[in-house]
């Protein structure tokens, strides 16, 4: 799967991402946020490099239940889930290395 270019319109439920097949990276944002806008490009540079990875992109803010059960808090947030049980974050992650770093956990799950 590529990265996904916008934000979406509606979030799932954690019901649904907690039975996620595989693994699943979830950003948390928006599409106003200069720090998430910061993050894009390294995050297409990594996800180019595995396509087979799920890649949520869901806007959060006030009364999205998504974030809150995640206990995001600064945006971007990176989660990395493996079986729908998260594995590794990052908080407004800048470089690649930084998204390298969690994605590397995916080895351990």
């Amino acid at each position: 799967m590529t990265m996904t270019e916008e934000y979406a319109a509606s979030e799932p439920s954690r019901a649904a991402v907690d039975a996620l097949d595989g693994l699943t990276l979830l950003e948390f944002g928006a599409p106003w946020c200069g720090h998430c806008r910061a993050a894009q490009q390294p995050l297409a540079q990594v996800l180019a490099e595995r396509p087979a990875l799920r890649h949520l992109k869901i806007e959060d803010g006030p009364g999205r239940p998504l974030g809150r059960s995640f206990r995001v808090k600064l945006w971007p947030t990176l989660i990395l889930l493996h079986q729908g049980v998260e594995i590794a974050r990052a908080v407004r992650p800048t470089t690649v290395d930084a998204i390298e770093q969690i994605l590397g956990n995916a080895g351990q799950a």
